[in-house]
């Protein structure tokens, strides 16, 4: 037989042997599924029957959920040995009740004695059988509790931790309905104040920068070593941007080693193999041409090297210094060495 059929006859044996595993039951599946809380409902049995720590529940603590000794003290018999939450209730509903713990301001017992035990009114969704979820809406809660004020002035600190940090999809106010990805950035910039109420900068800016254009506030946000910081092309000019405002490439960056170590790692030079930004010629043994530069543009120099001023070039240009004695023949000055700038650099005791 041919090498070339061999990995398509394998292939569509394989999917015939899946198929028929899926047909005899041979294929696990996933033994989890809803509880039951429709037919404890509809049976009579009060909710604080099971979950007979909702009385006294805080804000903190162990969540409520019924232990399978709790269970067997009705079901008696019950169908196997392993626990009763490891098919009855889903994990991401477990879940959902540990995150609310986290996120929310609340106490079951101030509001269970109000009811009377009956947990139904707020967890209306206890009565269906595919419910997505069981926490109730926020609407809900505003059948009884109107936060008017709190709405007016977006005080929710009341009952949330942190809304930003929540990750949540509003379910009942605020739905971010019709064409609103589009619309968006208008309804944005002009109450910015209501989108930070549930979403931080960081939010916008995990798409804004990355696969769309950057927002204009970018640059004030508290997280600047996010991608897409720079503008569009900026590795070109960079250089230019860089002689033309150093200060504010030094806010992020240490001048003396990130261009340097960069350039190196990039293998970035003026002249060829040469991992210097300078062009041939920039440095001789007798002077080169970056005397002239300094003395035109010492700002531009000390975008990259440390010091100001003659502090910049002493380093160098001193005696036992690779640029050597600064002073020609004949050099005479009446300035105070040990006082007066530039000779104190060198001269200072």
């Amino acid at each position: 037989m041919s090498r070339s059929l061999v990995l398509p006859l394998l292939l569509v044996l394989a999917t015939t042997l899946a198929a028929c595993a899926g047909i005899l039951g041979i294929k696990p599946k996933n033994l989890e599924h809803p509880f039951e809380h429709r037919a404890h409902v509809l049976k009579g049995i009060p909710c604080v029957e099971c979950h007979d720590t909702i009385r006294t529940a805080s804000e903190s603590g162990p969540l409520h959920f019924p232990t399978t000794e709790k269970c067997t003290s009705c079901h008696q018999k019950p169908h196997d040995t392993r626990a009763c939450n490891a098919c009855h209730g889903e994990a991401r509903l477990r879940e959902e009740a540990s995150l609310a713990r986290e996120h929310l301001r609340f106490t079951h017992a101030e509001h269970t004695p109000r009811l009377d035990g009956q947990c139904v009114p707020c967890h209306a969704a206890v009565g269906k059988n595919d419910a997505s979820t069981l926490r109730p809406p926020m609407a809900q809660c505003f059948t009884c509790h109107e936060h008017r004020d709190q709405w007016t002035t977006r005080n929710c600190d009341g009952c949330h931790v942190a809304l930003p940090a929540e990750h949540v999809t509003p379910s009942s106010h605020v739905v971010h309905d019709g064409d609103f990805v589009r619309e968006h950035g208008v309804r944005a910039a002009s109450s910015r104040d209501l989108c930070s109420t549930c979403h931080s900068e960081s939010f916008c800016l995990s798409c804004h920068g990355v696969t769309v254009a950057a927002l204009p506030w970018k640059f004030q946000t508290e997280r600047p070593t996010l991608a897409g910081l720079h503008r569009a092309g900026f590795r070109m000019r960079h250089a230019d941007e860089a002689r033309a405002n150093p200060g504010l490439c030094a806010t992020c960056h240490e001048p003396a080693t990130f261009c340097a170590d960069c350039h190196a790692d990039k293998h970035v030079g003026a002249a060829p193999g040469s991992r210097s930004p300078h062009p041939p010629g920039w440095v001789r043994a007798r002077g080169g041409d970056h005397g002239r530069a300094a003395r035109l543009d010492p700002v531009a120099c000390a975008s990259c090297h440390g010091g100001a001023g003659e502090a910049l070039c002493v380093g160098c240009h001193r005696v036992g210094g690779v640029g050597g004695n600064p002073h020609g023949p004949g050099f005479s000055s009446r300035l105070d060495k040990t006082r007066d700038v530039p000779c104190r650099q060198c001269h200072a005791p």
